[in-house]
């Protein structure tokens, strides 16, 4: 019986490395598109493999595999809850990208990147879906929270949408300044609140990104205006919430999909417990996004995300083609 060869590194020799700076040069725009184009095409969110969880010494590991049309890849991140307060990054990673029937080794891709990429491309699409037709620019977006998510949200909505004023609701310190110094770079108008000085931020608003860590709701949702969007996709965890149970209940919920929302979102998993909201009243996104069924009329529309794993997967192999292209593409002439 012949041995197998041994692999050796010449398997990743022509494996592209993809740091964060290179997958922020993605503009937004055509992350959103990607995602929508894959729904478009038949991705059915609710037969997405799910990722999966183990808990460390100090947070928890995700593993997040996906595989699409030639590609598989699979996302390992860490959160680690302190790391902040050490100066590091709440979430660290990498995914590996694999590509072709032989299934070679393409990218390794920072994971983190591909996080403050993805999960923003798939909020704008969302919004981009849940905007009233009535809707116009400009537009009041207010923002809970400082961090990379926070800015990775208010950039895509700037990018996506006529976006006239920004408020940024987070404690006050080094985050929250840098984050709206900025915003202020960008032709809006930008202000910070504390959390609780929040009430007109969140009365005046067109649209409201909750991009935080809190467990327990962030604003009173009777404050919610009737033809506002809200976007939650600070927590991931079952008994963890940013939304409270009055905007539930006013609220048209639409969700990544149904099963991801039950194993992982508080802020619905929470409601259901309470009778507040009913398991058939969940809307997939992608049954707005294919035309399968519209919003009903009235009341505020809130989009919850966890983050799935077909998600990176798509919007890795779009950063992966930009990358590729860009380096075989002619030099110009000098």
């Amino acid at each position: 019986m012949t041995e197998p060869a041994e692999p050796t590194i010449a398997a990743f020799a022509g494996m592209r490395l993809i740091g964060a700076a290179d997958v922020a040069r993605t503009p937004i725009r055509a992350a959103v598109d990607a995602l929508e184009t894959a729904l478009v095409q038949g991705l059915a969110p609710e037969r997405q493999p799910p990722r999966s969880r183990l808990a460390t010494a100090t947070g928890e590991l995700l593993v997040m595999p996906a595989t699409r049309d030639g590609h598989t890849g699979c996302k390992l991140i860490t959160s680690t809850p302190d790391n902040p307060d050490r100066g590091q990054p709440l979430i660290q990673g990498a995914f590996l990208l694999f590509a072709g029937p032989e299934q070679r080794p393409v990218a390794l891709v920072d994971g983190a990147g591909l996080t403050n990429l993805r999960t923003p491309a798939m909020s704008a699409l969302a919004v981009r879906h849940l905007l009233p037709p009535t809707a116009a620019g400009p537009l009041w977006l207010t923002v809970f929270g400082a961090g990379p998510q926070a800015l990775g949200h208010a950039e895509a909505l700037l990018a996506s949408h006529d976006v006239g004023a920004v408020t940024v609701v987070a404690r006050p310190g080094a985050r929250r300044d840098r984050l709206v110094a900025r915003l202020a770079g960008r032709s809006v108008a930008v202000d910070a609140r504390e959390p609780g000085s929040a009430t007109e931020a969140v009365r005046g608003a067109d649209v409201i990104c909750c991009c935080t860590s809190a467990a327990t709701p962030l604003f009173d949702g009777a404050l919610v205006r009737a033809d506002a969007v809200v976007v939650a996709i600070g927590s991931h965890s079952p008994r963890a919430r940013e939304v409270d149970d009055t905007l539930v209940a006013r609220a048209h919920v639409v969700v990544e999909s149904r099963a991801s929302t039950l194993r992982e979102a508080g802020d619905v998993v929470i409601p259901l417990a309470a009778g507040v909201l009913r398991e058939e009243e969940l809307i997939p996104l992608h049954h707005l996004v294919t035309g399968r069924d519209r919003l009903p009329d009235g009341g505020p529309r809130l989009y919850k995300g966890t983050g799935m794993p077909w998600q990176d997967l798509v919007v890795a192999v779009e950063v992966y083609r930009r990358s590729r292209d860009a380096a075989t593409a002619p030099a110009e002439p000098g």
